[in-house]
């Protein structure tokens, strides 16, 4: 930015973020077919690097056929069904260094009805164009000041940036209500019942490139977001290892950050969902 150029205000960096979540993918992609369900997508020549083979253990065949709406990726030979068919997949991006962090956790892989019909390793999640869900949590105090954290620079996302209280992914395992309460007492040592007011606020949705398998990710995301109030005396204390350190700001110091680009992206939208804009 120039010398001479006014700084950001928040509304400014909202309607440029909101763009930013809504982005076609940056190369052509094809579908995706695990047991005849669209489950994601590819790259064009993403998985010609690894080729049409046997995966994992010779038991699913990876091929590229014509389908009725055009080309398309398909693994076939589900003797593990969808869920082992992917993860198989998952090794074998993770073998050739085409996936993203290894995470060794689990989400749920939907069909286009939004039916659950899989898992897969959170690391391949991305470059395969498969949908994912998350959750946040905005705690404020009593005197309206926010709660934010600031995460830990080891975080392969965002290290050092500032976030909700809480954000976390929707694990297989999880419905939304159980996410909400792992991640919170994971990230913030709290217990959603000891939280006042808790309530749903809304969700952001993302469909964006994803930087992921060297550029050729693609990220379909829905973040639910809630807003709590914590009580005077609890004071949020991470458990894993996560996140920095908290803080308690004013809004004003919030809103002055996130338009200072200090917010991840995905925070500085559910924010301004809370803050009604």
């Amino acid at each position: 930015m120039s010398a001479l150029a006014p700084p950001a205000t928040f509304d400014d960096w909202l309607a440029r973020a909101r763009r930013a979540a809504q982005q076609p993918p940056a190369q052509p992609r094809l579908p995706l077919v695990v047991g005849g369900q669209g489950v994601g997508s590819v790259a064009h020549g993403f998985l010609d690097q690894i080729g049409p083979q046997r995966l994992w253990g010779k038991r699913y065949q990876l091929l590229k056929s014509e389908q009725s709406e055009g080309l398309a990726w398909h693994i076939d030979g589900l003797h593990g069904g969808i869920t082992g068919a992917l993860n198989a997949l998952a090794h074998a991006l993770r073998e050739h260094g085409l996936c993203g962090p290894w995470r060794d956790e689990q989400l749920a892989v939907c069909n286009p009805a939004g039916e659950v019909v899989g898992t897969v390793e959170r690391g391949a999640v991305r470059v395969l164009g498969i949908a994912t869900r998350a959750v946040h949590l905005v705690g404020t105090a009593p005197d309206g000041r926010m709660w934010v954290q600031k995460r830990s620079l080891t975080k392969p996302n965002n290290p050092g940036l500032w976030d909700t209280l809480m954000g976390g992914m929707v694990a297989a395992a999880d419905s939304l209500p159980q996410a909400l309460a792992r991640e919170t007492w994971e990230e913030a040592g709290l217990r959603v019942d000891a939280l006042h007011g808790l309530q749903h606020g809304g969700h952001v949705d993302f469909s964006r490139p994803s930087r992921e398998g060297g550029g050729a990710g693609y990220m379909r995301e829905r973040i639910d977001w809630f807003s709590a109030q914590v009580p005077e005396g609890l004071v949020p204390e991470n458990q894993d290892g996560e996140v920095e350190r908290f803080e308690l700001q004013p809004l004003a110091t919030v809103r002055e950050q996130v338009a200072q680009g200090q917010f991840t992206l995905e925070a500085g939208l559910v924010i301004g969902g809370f803050l009604g804009l």
